[in-house]
């Protein structure tokens, strides 16, 4: 703080510099020492009188001269800065690679030298900047600057590495969890309109899970026959279609991993745990062996599936680095590296290098490349189910979730020609701000800001935008012959992906003049299990699974044992042709109606689940014939 003796001291010096035009020093009073810098005020020469008035006001205090701003010379160029020099260090010496920036901007920044070194030149001029700097493992850190500060040193701090399960997760001003965060940040109503919040309550998931209804009817225990093989549902019951806990009803499994890994304080390296394949009643005797996470009957951040705060929290993610692929035995939260912190400690990692926030006294953000990369989505979007788990493999199982395999075997992963998850998932949106102004949100030109809705299986417009088809019909030799494709022309990965429910449907429908159907005399036509389109000329798009014990095809109860049938899915940038030879109508006048419909799951298991899913139609096109 400035004492009275120092501002009458201050004032006569000004009061005896002022008339001859020099610099006087006015130091502003801040409770941050970061600002706590001498602003130059150049003072025009004025009558004795005029500058008596002037000096009186200052008198009165040295932070804001009352005199009107026409009074105000703007700095000359010789006092403005131009180049911005100096050096990046730690507690240990220099930082070479830090990136330097100048705050917000998207051409001024420089990576500093071996020895720590860095200068930007060619600046706009200024009389203030503030100076970033970010290096992989520490909090970004900023200086103030002005043209007398000379070269400057900025010290960044590393941040933790440990990882502490015990961390209740994020609270500000009485709000929990990733509400708080929606109090400054925009993305928050993205985030809930997103099914990565949805993790924890989707329907679909829950109800699979526990083997009820969407209204709570439950199906019976499963059964087993007198070899120990379980046995086939009893129809003369009522039955809601498969669940986990009916197969299991002491064990968690590994669903938590990926759907709700905030329902647990258990280490990320604590595989047996999160596997949930041990019986509870192990677990209640054994001092190595935690009780699984059950995805069921959660409540306050647990129950927000992927929070906002979960995936800011991430470090790194562990990959096989001969498959490039998350390891088999590693679903979810085992593949991840958090970072959640002791009391006094704290990170959020995020995707631009220039946070500054004045409002804390201790940094505590990073920027993390990795947020912009399809790698920070493996973990939870690869996934081995069945076979025997050992020494980071998983024999005999069947790769269920694949969607990032997908993706990295296709052109699209590319890193110089291709596209990440985030390109078509988290796609940018008009808004320049992620944090609201009125909180302090300043804009960026050079970051695109990230829509977090996160569109993928539920979005029509996202799903019509995915393939191309065309169909070609033709009258030749009294026979009416249809061609048709569909090129996976717009997704980085196989389609449908991820979820083996999921299944696409190609349905080919010939008509005449009347509208009667014309009689399919060769081609491809859907199966049983296409429900209301079986027998129909089309075909589909789906990884089928058999259930060993019952012999169920397709099933929906993957976490069984169980094997891949077939996969027709249609991978990346490829196209899938068929052709169909209907009966000429006798006037050669004919309709071709082709539709490509979506559906969430296999239609018997969402009558059973009364899952109230409706097909999306994702392309169609009608085709006419005359002679």
């Amino acid at each position: 703080m400035i004492n009275r003796t120092t501002k009458i001291l201050l004032f006569l010096i000004g009061v005896g510099l002022a008339a001859s035009g020099l610099t006087v020093l006015a130091l502003r009073q801040t409770p941050d020492p970061l600002y706590a810098i001498p602003t130059p005020v150049t003072l025009l020469k004025q009558p004795r009188q005029q500058m008596a008035a002037s000096t009186v006001s200052r008198a009165a205090s040295t932070v804001a001269p009352t005199f009107t701003p026409k009074s105000l010379a703007q700095p000359t160029a010789a006092n403005r800065l131009t180049t911005v020099a100096g050096v990046v260090v730690d507690a240990n010496g220099p930082v070479a690679g830090a990136t330097v920036r100048i705050h917000l901007s998207a051409d001024a920044h420089t990576t500093t030298a071996p020895d720590g070194s860095f200068k930007l030149t060619n600046l706009a001029a200024s009389d203030r900047v503030t100076i970033t700097a970010w290096a992989a493992g520490y909090y970004i850190n900023w200086l103030p600057v002005q043209p007398d500060d000379g070269p400057i040193q900025l010290e960044l701090h590393p941040y933790y590495t440990t990882d502490n399960v015990a961390y209740d997760w994020f609270e500000q001003d009485g709000i929990e969890g990733s509400a708080a965060c929606g109090t400054c940040h925009t993305a928050y109503t993205e985030w809930q309109a997103d099914a990565h919040a949805q993790t924890a309550t989707n329907y679909r998931f829950q109800t699979l899970y526990a083997g009820t209804d969407i209204h709570g009817n439950k199906s019976p225990l499963t059964g087993y026959t007198s070899d120990g093989k379980m046995a086939a549902p009893d129809f003369s019951q009522a039955y809601y279609g498969p669940g986990f806990k009916l197969d299991n009803p002491s064990r968690a499994g590994s669903c938590a991993t990926c759907h709700t890994p905030m329902a647990a304080k258990l280490p990320t390296s604590d595989g047996c745990s999160w596997s949930g394949c041990h019986s509870s009643t192990t677990a209640q005797y054994s001092d190595l062996i935690a009780d699984g996470a059950s995805p069921l009957y959660l409540y306050d951040d647990a129950a927000e599936g992927i929070s906002c705060e979960f995936c800011h929290k991430i470090g790194d993610v562990t990959l096989n680095e001969a498959t490039g692929l998350p390891y088999e035995d590693a679903p979810g939260i085992l593949s991840l590296q958090l970072h959640r912190p002791v009391a006094g400690e704290d990170i959020f990692f995020g995707p631009v290098d220039d946070v500054v926030r004045t409002d804390i006294e201790i940094p505590r953000d990073s920027y993390l490349p990795l947020q912009a990369e399809s790698a920070f989505c493996a973990g939870c979007h690869h996934g081995v189910m069945g076979g025997v788990v050992a020494n980071m493999k998983v024999t005999g199982g069947v790769l269920i979730y694949s969607s990032y395999a997908e993706w990295l075997a296709s052109p699209y992963s590319d890193p110089d020609t291709g596209q990440t998850c985030q390109d078509c998932h988290m796609p940018t949106t008009d808004s320049p701000y992620f944090v609201f102004p009125a909180k302090g949100g300043q804009a960026r030109d050079h970051y695109g800001v990230s829509n977090h809705r996160m569109p993928g299986a539920s979005d029509t417009q996202l799903l019509q935008n995915a393939v191309t088809l065309t169909g070609t019909a033709q009258l030749i030799d009294g026979k009416l012959r249809v061609a048709v494709s569909v090129t996976n022309d717009q997704t980085g990965h196989s389609m449908p992906t991820d979820s083996p429910l999921r299944n696409v449907l190609l349905i080919v429908q010939a008509k005449d003049a009347n509208n009667r159907p014309l009689r399919l005399q060769s081609g491809p036509t859907l199966p049983d299990w296409s429900g209301n389109y079986a027998g129909q000329p089309g075909r589909y798009y789906a990884k089928i699974l058999r259930d060993l014990w019952t012999g169920d095809v397709p099933t929906g109860a993957y976490w069984r044992e169980i094997e891949l049938v077939e996969d027709t899915r249609i991978v990346a940038l490829a196209t899938d042709a068929s052709d169909y030879v209907f009966q000429a109508p006798a006037d050669q006048m004919a309709s071709v109606e082709i539709q490509l419909v979506y559906r969430r799951a296999y239609q018997q298991l969402m009558e059973w689940k009364d899952w109230p899913d409706m097909d999306i139609v994702m392309e169609q096109t009608t085709l006419t014939v005359q002679p």
